[in-house]
């Protein structure tokens, strides 16, 4: 799956700001050799404005970047940055605006770490399953409805496979009760297991199980994603979902709260090889 115009605008724009700091001037030092608004320098530089060729060229120009291959790297980044998502083609109806501000910062994701007390990730979800869960959810809904949603979630998950930029790494803490809980009947579960279980190539998804035996824990307020990016000076995010709206959580203080959380969970959980184990038995009581 190709990087999306997103990912484009937050490679570019990390590209930039690493070569102003290596050509030691300020965001006011290069505004005013170009006669623009620091502002507009800094807005290019966090993702919230595009940039023409030809702006790139000058900004270029006063960095000493005269090498014509690397400006064509550039160039193409910045164009295709301006491109639409593939997501972006769904109605308001199908993929609201917080639900497409989740595939952009899935799409962007160099980590995505989950817990889940109640359901398997749309990330891992098979067809069968993701059916189930949005059709318990969404009981209104015509089956063309339901068919749109299953696709936008199954989209998401190219990213698990794409090569440019490589995919994201996937670490996944299921709650023992997803497995108890029966979605969609015997064989849509069997087939959901499965797929948990099977070997990925590239091996970027790692599943643990958090068993009832572990008793109490911090995250039974409920579900949580978190994302990190490549971009250093990005904290990253951590992503809440409601039934009718979500939450995008960024300051230092939340992000680390969370982390601490995550470590609490992670830790509690089986291992991947002992969580392999577990799931076998569910198999059998599936079959």
């Amino acid at each position: 799956m190709p990087a999306s115009p997103s990912l484009r605008r937050r490679r570019l724009a990390a590209e930039l700001r690493k070569l102003r700091d290596q050509s030691g001037l300020s965001i006011n030092d290069v505004a005013d050799k170009l006669g623009w608004a620091g502002s507009r320098i800094s807005r290019i530089e966090t993702r919230q404005l595009g940039i023409t060729a030809a702006d790139l060229r000058k900004l270029l120009d006063v960095y000493g970047i005269d090498e014509q291959p690397y400006w064509d790297d550039l160039a193409d980044l910045a164009r295709r940055a301006n491109e639409r998502g593939w997501w972006q083609s769904y109605s308001r109806a199908v993929i609201p605006s917080e639900y497409g501000d989740l595939i952009t910062l899935e799409a962007e994701a160099a980590t995505i770490r989950t817990y889940q007390p109640e359901l398997v990730p749309g990330l891992l979800q098979t067809q069968g399953y993701a059916r189930a869960i949005i059709r318990a959810g969404r009981k209104s809904d015509t089956t063309a409805d339901v068919d749109r949603r299953v696709e936008v979630r199954l989209e998401r998950q190219h990213i698990l496979k794409r090569s440019d930029p490589p995919p994201p790494r996937v670490h996944v803490v299921l709650n023992e009760a997803v497995f108890r809980r029966r979605v969609g009947g015997h064989e849509v579960m069997r087939e959901q297991l499965a797929y948990l279980m099977a070997d990925r190539d590239p091996p970027n998804v790692t599943i643990q199980v958090l068993p009832f035996e572990a008793g109490a824990h911090p995250a039974m307020v409920g579900p949580f994603t978190m994302m990190n990016f490549l971009d250093p000076s990005d904290l990253g995010v951590v992503h809440l979902e409601h039934p009718t709206t979500a939450l995008f959580l960024e300051t230092a203080e939340e992000l680390r709260a969370y982390e601490e959380i995550w470590d609490d969970v992670q830790s509690s959980a089986y291992s991947p090889d002992d969580t392999r184990t577990f799931l076998r038995t569910y198999v059998l009581r599936y079959s």
